[in-house]
C-alpha cells in the first residue's frame, strides 16, 4: 500500500440500550473522541452520561422548515456539553437528534472545544449540503491554539468526517469538483470521468458523471415534468430542486438543470430526469455507448480485481 491509498478504519457502533433505536455511541479503534447519538425520545439518556458532562462540542440537527426536503443543523461547545446542549435545545424546536462529541480521557480544554466548533462551522458553510442555525460565523483566526494542539485538532475534525457520515450526518462531506468548480467548463471539472447519459425517447437529454461516490448530473441536462407517474420519495427531492433553482422551466414538459446536483445514486437521477421511478442502474448508458452504468460498473470491478 502506498501512502497515496486509503487505509481502513474500525468504527465501533455500540447500541447503548441494545435498539437501532436507543441512544449510540461511536468511536474509532485508536480514537480518544466519543460520539453519542440521541433522538428526542433517548435526549434525558444522552445528557445523563457522565463523558456528556465534559469540554466537548456538539449539533442539533433536524429538517429545515424553510426548504423542503432539507436539513438544518446547529453546532456549539461547552466546558460541559451536557448543560449547553440542554439550553440550546429548549432554545429550538426544529432538530430530531443531537450528537455529543467529547473524548473518553477528557483531554479538550476550552480552547480546544471553541477551535473545533468554529472549524466545523466553517467547513459545514463551505461544503453547502445543510443548512445553519447559527447565527455567526466565529472567526477561526482568533482560536488561538499552539502550533502542535491545532495540528492535533485537525487529526481530531479528519476522525469527525468518517464517523458523521456513519452516524447519518454528511454535513462535512465536500461538494464533488462538478458541483464546486463551476467557473471552469463541464469538460475540465469532468477530465478523466467516464460520462453516462439518458436519451429519452421524449427528446429529453441528461450527462452525469459519478464522482466521490456521488452520481453530479451536469448543468444543461433535461428532466421531464407533470408526466403523472406516481414516484416514491423522490418526488419530494424534485420539488426541493425546483424550489432551490436547480432545476428551471425548459419548455412544455420540460426543465433543466441549470446548475450541476449531486445525487447519492443512479436511480435517484434517473428519477428525478425521467418523472418517474427509475432503474437507473440500467436506464443511464456510457455516453456514446449502448453499455449501461451497471455493465460498466461490473466490468470496472473485473478490471481492478485482475490488475490488483
Amino acid at each position: 500500500m502506498t501512502t497515496d491509498e486509503a487505509f481502513g478504519r474500525t468504527i465501533q457502533l455500540f447500541l447503548v440500550d441494545g435498539k437501532p433505536t436507543g441512544l449510540r455511541k461511536a468511536t474509532i479503534h485508536g480514537w480518544t473522541g466519543v460520539v453519542f447519538v440521541a433522538s428526542q425520545s433517548t435526549f434525558a439518556k444522552l445528557t445523563s452520561r457522565d463523558e456528556v458532562d465534559r469540554t466537548g462540542v456538539y449539533v442539533l440537527t433536524g429538517p429545515d422548515a424553510d426548504r423542503q426536503g432539507g436539513t438544518r443543523v446547529y453546532i456549539g461547545s461547552a466546558n460541559s456539553v451536557r448543560e449547553r446542549i440542554r439550553q440550546s435545545a429548549e432554545k429550538r424546536d426544529f432538530w430530531e437528534n443531537a450528537i455529543a462529541v467529547t473524548t473518553s480521557d477528557d483531554d479538550l480544554s476550552k480552547g480546544h472545544a471553541e477551535y473545533l466548533e468554529a472549524r466545523l462551522i466553517e467547513l459545514t458553510a463551505r461544503a453547502g449540503r445543510v443548512a445553519l442555525d447559527n447565527g455567526t460565523q466565529p472567526d477561526i483566526g482568533r482560536r488561538r491554539l499552539p502550533e502542535a494542539d491545532i495540528a492535533n485538532m485537525e487529526q481530531f475534525l479528519s476522525n469527525l468526517r468518517i464517523v458523521l457520515p456513519v452516524i447519518g450526518l454528511d454535513m462535512l462531506k465536500p461538494q464533488p469538483r462538478a458541483v464546486t468548480q463551476t467557473v471552469a467548463p463541464a469538460e475540465e471539472r469532468t477530465t478523466g470521468d467516464v460520462q453516462f447519459e439518458i436519451r429519452h425517447k421524449s427528446g429529453v437529454q441528461a450527462t452525469a458523471v459519478e464522482q466521490d461516490g456521488e452520481f453530479v448530473v451536469l448543468e444543461g441536462s433535461e428532466a421531464l415534468t407533470g408526466t403523472g407517474f406516481v414516484q416514491q420519495g423522490y418526488g419530494v427531492l424534485k420539488d426541493k430542486l425546483i424550489a432551490d433553482g436547480v432545476l428551471v422551466p425548459h419548455g412544455e414538459g420540460k426543465l433543466l438543470f441549470a446548475k450541476p446536483y449531486p445525487f447519492s445514486s443512479p436511480p435517484a437521477a434517473g428519477a428525478v430526469v425521467l418523472d418517474r421511478n427509475s432503474n437507473g442502474r440500467i436506464e443511464w448508458k456510457v455516453k456514446g455507448h449502448k453499455q449501461t452504468y451497471h455493465d460498466w460498473q461490473q466490468a470496472e470491478a473485473a478490471r481492478r480485481e485482475t490488475s490488483a
